[in-house]
């Protein structure tokens, strides 16, 4: 990988043992990936924000390199795991010691506390082409898709360094050629609901392997709330980075996903009928979701717990807006700062089973809380679990 000057002299530690740190980071995954160059990027977003996903070593190395590390370009955050504004819901004070460690951490490097998975729903968006450095699946698969703008899957350290150092290496799906798919999904079954677009794109992730993949048969993007759902489909179960839409592809090889390719999937993912806990927000609910479910719950009540989980800043707006008054007039409580996955705000100790509507959560629930999923879309939760007030 071909490497200016002073990128040579940062790697030999004459900017600091830090930016030498990050810098190998890069070279290293520059390498592995066949990267060509470093180049500039004007954002990153951050994963590895929650204790659960990174431990007690994630822990000391960001207590570490938060010393020196300072970001030079946007740096945003992925959900931690509670919401800061709610610690009384959380009884586990090693957890919650641990989790604000990270928080300081990033605060320290001058990352942006945003907590949250959609940042391509908060900030705004830079111009088609730009190089991003994004570590969050759903959002990496959102933004080359649907933005135009280039970034590999990144891994919570690569992503880091990029942000500290402000580039990243050029290579899989920052280059054109590999932003053009080799193999076409044609769905052979209803389109209908975001957990139908969440089906398909976990069907995707699973049996492509290339960065980018086609769905044969439509005209345009599905609706934002239904692309979200594919793309955490798509970020959840696989590599692959980015998906294009059309009526036709010209790709030779073509998977047809049909409704037996659908229940298998269902099936994997759909470990129960009912649930105790209704949960809604992986990705993150934005005011798409907020303004459909207070239309849905007008004059109704939910029959079970619901929690919402969506960012901060999207949960100001809907304040202002009067809609989480009527959702929370409904009995549902909003959780800000984390999101489903992986949060110790829901185990064992007060489920046995979820309602979600989302495949990423159900993905992660069944295998890493350990709890049963009720897998339904969002307008079906509304029917089966409210009722007249």
């Amino acid at each position: 990988m071909y490497l200016t000057k002073d990128e040579e002299k940062a790697i030999k530690g004459e900017s600091g043992e830090t930016i030498a740190l990050a810098y190998r980071i890069l070279l290293a995954i520059g390498e592995a990936t066949d990267a060509e160059k470093l180049v500039p990027i004007e954002w990153a977003h951050v994963s590895g924000v929650n204790y659960n996903t990174i431990g007690d070593a994630g822990v000391r190395f960001l207590e570490e390199f938060s010393n020196d590390a300072r970001t030079s370009v946007k740096t945003t955050i992925n959900p931690m795991g509670f919401d800061r504004r709610r610690i009384q819901d959380l009884h586990d004070e090693r957890f919650i010691l641990k989790q604000m460690a990270i928080v300081k951490s990033y605060e320290r490097i001058g990352a942006i506390p945003s907590f949250t998975c959609i940042p391509y729903e908060i900030f705004d968006i830079p111009p088609k082409g730009t190089f991003i450095s994004f570590s969050e699946s759903n959002a990496a698969v959102f933004s080359n898709s649907l933005l135009g703008l280039l970034t590999n899957k990144e891994s919570a350290l690569s992503a880091l360094a990029s942000s500290v150092i402000g580039k990243t290496p050029y290579s899989d799906l920052r280059m054109d050629s590999f932003r053009h798919p080799k193999i076409a999904i044609k769905p052979d079954f209803d389109l209908s609901t975001e957990l139908d677009y969440g089906l398909l794109g976990y069907f995707a992730g699973k049996v492509v392997s290339e960065s980018c993949v086609a769905f044969e048969g439509s005209n345009g993007s599905p609706s934002l709330i239904k692309s979200k759902a594919l793309c955490a489909g798509i970020g959840t179960s696989g590599s692959c980075g980015m998906f294009t839409m059309s009526k036709n592809s010209s790709c030779k090889e073509v998977i047809s996903c049909g409704n037996e390719e659908i229940s298998t999937i269902k099936d994997e993912l759909n470990t129960s009928e009912d649930g105790d806990i209704i949960a809604f927000g992986s990705p993150q609910l934005g005011m798409n979701e907020l303004n459909l479910i207070s239309q849905l719950v007008e004059h109704k009540k939910f029959t079970k717990r619901c929690m919402i989980f969506c960012p901060r800043s999207i949960n100001i707006q809907a304040t202002m807006n009067g809609i989480t008054k009527k959702i929370e007039k409904a009995g549902a409580e909003f959780i800000c700062d984390c999101c489903i996955c992986l949060t110790p705000l829901i185990t064992k100790e007060n489920a046995d089973s979820v309602i979600t509507n989302s495949v990423k959560a159900a993905y992660y629930l069944n295998r890493s809380n350990k709890l049963t999923v009720a897998l339904k879309d969002l307008e079906n939760i509304m029917v089966d679990y409210t009722e007249a007030r």
